[in-house]
């Protein structure tokens, strides 16, 4: 189904159904060159979350998570599902500036800086899988904020939403990725380089390419709940590479049998050049997982 929507998206077309492991796993042996996404645009204060001061049902202050290392935290709103947005590579908070209000509408809503970023404290090691969704876990559990949740990601932060997702399916009641890729597997050593956990200016210590792999790996089906995976077609004029973006984001849809993909053609930070759309699936998301 293609529908027409704001000037910035020309189209989207939906796309229903999980995909088959065989079929998913053609389309990885093709797309293997879908690099890592691009860190997502910080929001300028104009737009960025407005104050504690200035929302309802505010749970807002740093919690412990390990060693007395602690985690910044932000919840807006009340009710259940709670919506957990993951941000993506390097980003924190201010990535959801422009839909956690509007999100916090419709449920409790919270967003966090991972560790080494923001107003969280730093980190250290070389930071796989495990470490972050384990901080996540411990974060939730501070906090007391319990399941069902609805796991908003974007870009990279769907790797560690996935990986949480696996450990903790019966916790999770629906998905949205916004342009998260696929691994970026087998990669060149100049990349292997640049995304290494003790590169200068890795603030989060995440070996990235193995995060990628572990996640993409092990991915399986969560459950019989919504899922909707948002990617963004770059068009003809982007490099090979890219062009293979929206096949490749068809292998998130075996992580649900309701799993559906939505292409757009507003670029990689869909929570900054879309909020609309992005408020209006989670939404959505959140009402069929209430049912």
């Amino acid at each position: 189904m293609t529908r027409r929507g704001s000037p910035q998206v020309l189209a989207r077309q939906r796309t229903r159904g999980a995909a088959t492991l065989a079929g998913l796993a053609l389309a990885a042996s093709a797309c293997t060159g879908v690099g890592v996404a691009p860190t997502p645009t910080p929001i300028n204060s104009p737009t960025a979350m407005p104050s504690p001061s200035e929302m309802p049902d505010v749970l807002s202050g740093e919690f412990e998570v390990a060693s007395g290392r602690e985690l910044h935290l932000e919840c807006r709103g009340d009710g259940s599902p709670t919506i957990i947005l993951e941000s993506g590579d390097e980003s924190g908070i201010e990535e959801w500036g422009r839909v956690q209000p509007q999100l916090a509408e419709v449920t409790k809503t919270c967003a966090y800086d991972r560790g080494g970023l923001g107003r969280s404290d730093p980190v250290t090691g070389c930071r796989q899988l495990d470490d972050l969704t384990t901080d996540l876990e411990q974060l939730l559990k501070a906090a007391a904020l319990p399941p069902p949740y609805v796991l908003v990601a974007g870009s990279g932060g769907g790797f560690i939403a996935s990986g949480f997702a696996q450990r903790h399916a019966t916790d999770v009641a629906g998905i949205v990725f916004l342009d998260v890729p696929m691994a970026f597997l087998d990669a060149p050593p100049e990349v292997v380089e640049k995304t290494a956990c003790d590169r200068p200016g890795n603030r989060e210590r995440r070996d990235f390419l193995q995060v990628e792999a572990d996640a993409w790996n092990n991915r399986a089906e969560v459950g019989d709940v919504p899922v909707t995976i948002i990617s963004n077609d770059p068009g003809p004029d982007a490099p090979p590479e890219e062009q293979k973006n929206v096949e490749a984001q068809r292998g998130w849809l075996l992580l649900s049998p309701q799993a559906e993909q939505i292409v757009v053609d507003s670029g990689h930070d869909v929570a900054t050049n879309e909020p609309e759309l992005v408020v209006q699936e989670v939404t959505e998301v959140v009402e069929a997982a209430r049912q």
